[in-house]
């Protein structure tokens, strides 16, 4: 992880995203042997920094965290879902940054 990224777990879900602030997460499930899910990281990292204060980026390993990947239906990675007051709003798949910062500016007040 990075410093405009946080590693997300059951433990601390309540407090990374159901009670977030800012409330508007996305999370990125993802795996060490994904490689899309590496290629992804720097723009996912570049992302957090570019909306810090508007957008928590959060990272869930979904080997580490079975049972939040099974939680959400997860059967592809990378996935990344979008989050907003801990509902979920939105699920995608990889997309440049503009497409990204698009959906996520969408939903921030």
């Amino acid at each position: 992880m990075s410093e405009h990224t946080v590693t997300i777990t059951e433990d601390n879900w309540q407090n990374e995203v159901t009670d977030s602030n800012p409330s508007v997460v996305l999370v990125d499930f993802w795996a060490e042997w994904c490689q899309p899910c590496k290629a992804i990281a720097p723009m996912l990292d570049q992302l957090g920094s570019d909306l810090t204060g508007k957008v928590k980026i959060g990272k869930v390993d979904i080997v580490d965290q079975r049972p939040l990947a099974d939680k959400f239906g997860i059967q592809s990675i990378p996935a990344l879902l979008i989050f907003k007051g801990g509902e979920l709003v939105e699920q995608t798949g990889p997309a440049n940054k503009a497409v990204l910062q698009e959906k996520l500016l969408a939903h921030c007040d």
